[in-house]
This record gives structure tokens, C-alpha cells and sequence, in this order.
């Protein structure tokens, strides 16, 4: 189906605007929620308990927030695309390495991603401004929370 069964309470130009910037964030969090997943398998070494589970705290809060972007799209008359094909295609979090990572590599790893992924919602946060502010509302949620989750990463470097 071509048209949104959906009307949209936004104009067609707002639609557009927050449409995008909610399917980059969904990608961004569906690659979030693979990759702290694949990370949680193949951790290794000391503090691994403590590291694997907080790799599946992050994994719950994408998954979540998944869910609220995909729904948001939704209700504005967008068609959310989280398949695979999709996600690779245009996500924005850095590549994980792959095969068993120590704990510091581990840790490393998913600071970088978060700080980039943080990065670009800001960025949709800022473009979000003007065309739906109940949408810049959710990402700044979402902001709030991975920001959160990079200070507790941060804090496992220190």
C-alpha cells in the first residue's frame, strides 16, 4: 500500500522531517539492541557477570524504545522499516567486532557506539524542533536514557 491509511496530523513537509529522523532512530536502536546482544555472547574475562548483564540492561532499554519510535511513526502516518536489509543499510552505530572481546574491549566498544548514536539524536532533536515537538519529545527520552547508559559505560573505564 502506496498512501498511509493513517492521516497524519502533521503538514506533508513536518511528516517528512520527523518521519526520517524516526526511522534513522529506529535503525539506530534495532542495531543497538544486535549489537550489545552480540557483545553480551562474547564478552570475556574479569567483571565478565557484571558487563554481561549490563550489555542486556542496554539491550532491554533499545528494545523498548524500538517500539515507541516504530509506534510513533505510526501514529504520524509513516511506515516504520526495521527489517534487517534496512538496518544494515542505514544504520549509524560504528561495526562490532566480532568473535569473544575482553571486557575492556567490550566496554570500549559500546561507549564509542553510544557517543555516536547519542550524537545523532541530538542531531534529530534539533531537526524535530520545528516540525513535531511531541516527537522531539520522545527523543530526547530516548537521549536521556542512553545518555545515562554511556555514563555508567564511561564509569566502568574509569
Amino acid at each position: 500500500m502506496s498512501t498511509s491509511p493513517i492521516k497524519s496530523p502533521l503538514t506533508e513537509a513536518d511528516k517528512e522531517i520527523t518521519g526520517n529522523a524516526l526511522q534513522a532512530t529506529l535503525v539506530d536502536l534495532v542495531d543497538l539492541s544486535l549489537i550489545a546482544k552480540q557483545a553480551h555472547w562474547n564478552v570475556v574475562g574479569a567483571n565478565f557477570r557484571s558487563v554481561h548483564l549490563q550489555l542486556d540492561e542496554l539491550v532491554d532499554t533499545a528494545r523498548t524504545y524500538v517500539d515507541e519510535v516504530a509506534e510513533r511513526a505510526n501514529a504520524i502516518g509513516v511506515s516504520p522499516n526495521g527489517k534487517a536489509r534496512t538496518v544494515v543499510e542505514s544504520s549509524g552505530a560504528p561495526d562490532y567486532p566480532d568473535n569473544w572481546q575482553s571486557v575492556e574491549s567490550t566496554v570500549a566498544a559500546i561507549v564509542d557506539i553510544l557517543a555516536k548514536l547519542i550524537e545523532r539524536l541530538r542531531a534529530r532533536i534539533d531537526e524535530t524542533d520545528k516540525s513535531d515537538l511531541v516527537t522531539q519529545d520522545l527523543l530526547i527520552e530516548i537521549t536521556q536514557a542512553l545518555e545515562k547508559a554511556h555514563w555508567m559505560w564511561q564509569a566502568q573505564q574509569a
